[in-house]
C-alpha cells in the first residue's frame, strides 16, 4: 500500500517527519515547537488534528521538543522504548497515562507496522525505524556513530530510506569546534560522514531502485551540494544512476520536503 513521506524538519536544531497511508498517519520525533509542527504539517496538505501517534528515536532535545506539547494538543500516544522514556519525561510535560506507550520489539499504529532497531548513537537506547504498509518499506536512519552489520540487513532493498549524511570529515576536522566535539560527532556514537553514507548506500539498493533522503546535514560542518554529489558519485560509480528509477534528495532544517509519495 502506497504511504506519503515528508521531512517536516532535519539537522541539530529539530528533526521531524510525516509517514501516512490511507488510514494512518504518524510523526516520527518532534523536535520543534508544537507551532512550528503545526505549520509544517500545513504546508504539505496535512494537520495536526489527523495525527494518530508520535513515534521517538531518542531523547535529546532536537528530537523531542514538541512532542510533550503535542500530545497534550491531540490526544496523542507517544511511542518510546523504556530507557527513551527515562530520559525524555523530564522533559515532556504531564502526559496522559493512556498516551505513554512503552514498546519492546516490533508494534502496529493504525494499519502501519513498526520495527524499531538498535542504533550506535550518545543516548539511553535510540532507535531507527522500518515503517511498513503491506510489502511497503521506508526506513529512517539517523543519529548514527557506524552501521553494524544487522542494521544493514534491515535496511536492504528498502523502498525509501532516510539517512543521516551529517558531516564531511575535512570539514568538520578543520573547523572551529571544539576537539572533544569533533571527537564526539565523529566516534562511534555520533553521527554518519558524507562518505560514510557514500560507502554503504550502493550495498543496500535492491532492484526495486528507491527513493533516498539525506538528512541531518551539519549547518556548520556540512554543505548540502557536497554531500549530494559525494553520494550521487559512489552510486554511479557502482552503476546506479540517478534518474526516474533512483531518486536522491536532500531534506531541510528550514522547511519540509515535498510530500513523496511511495509504493
Amino acid at each position: 500500500m502506497e504511504m506519503e513521506v515528508s521531512v517536516l524538519a532535519s539537522g541539530s536544531s529539530g528533526n521531524s517527519i510525516y509517514i501516512s497511508n490511507s488510514k494512518t498517519r504518524i510523526l516520527i520525533d518532534a523536535g520543534l515547537s508544537g507551532k512550528e509542527i503545526d505549520e509544517r504539517l500545513k504546508k504539505i496538505g496535512a494537520c495536526g488534528e489527523e495525527l494518530d501517534a508520535i513515534l521517538v528515536t531518542h531523547e535529546h532535545s532536537d528530537h523531542i521538543k514538541g512532542v510533550g506539547v503535542l500530545s497534550r494538543r491531540y490526544d496523542l500516544p507517544i511511542y518510546a522504548n523504556d530507557l527513551t522514556w527515562q530520559g525524555a519525561a523530564p522533559s515532556l510535560g504531564k502526559i496522559k497515562e493512556r498516551n505513554c506507550r512503552i514498546f519492546q520489539g516490533d508494534f502496529m499504529v493504525g494499519d502501519l507496522g513498526i520495527r524499531p532497531f538498535s542504533i550506535p548513537h550518545d543516548a539511553n537506547d535510540p532507535v531507527g525505524y522500518i515503517i511498513n504498509s503491506g510489502e511497503t518499506r521506508v526506513g529512517v536512519a539517523t543519529d548514527m556513530g557506524f552501521v553494524p552489520e544487522r542494521v544493514k540487513d534491515l535496511l536492504w532493498g528498502l523502498d525509501m530510506l532516510i539517512i543521516e549524511a551529517n558531516h564531511d570529515l575535512e570539514m568538520l576536522m578543520t573547523g572551529s569546534y571544539p576537539w572533544p566535539l569533533k571527537h564526539r560527532i565523529n566516534g562511534e556514537k555520533g553521527h554518519l560522514s558524507n562518505d560514510d553514507t557514500a560507502a554503504l548506500l550502493p550495498k543496500l539498493i535492491n532492484s526495486n531502485f528507491p527513493c533516498i533522503l539525506l538528512a541531518h546535514l551539519s549547518k556548520d560542518n556540512n554543505i548540502p551540494e557536497l554531500a549530494y554529489i559525494t553520494v550521487k558519485n559512489s552510486l554511479e560509480d557502482e552503476g546506479l544512476y540517478i534518474g526516474e528509477n533512483l531518486q536522491l534528495n536532500l531534506a531541510f532544517r528550514e522547511r519540509p520536503t515535498q510530500l513523496y509519495r511511495v509504493g
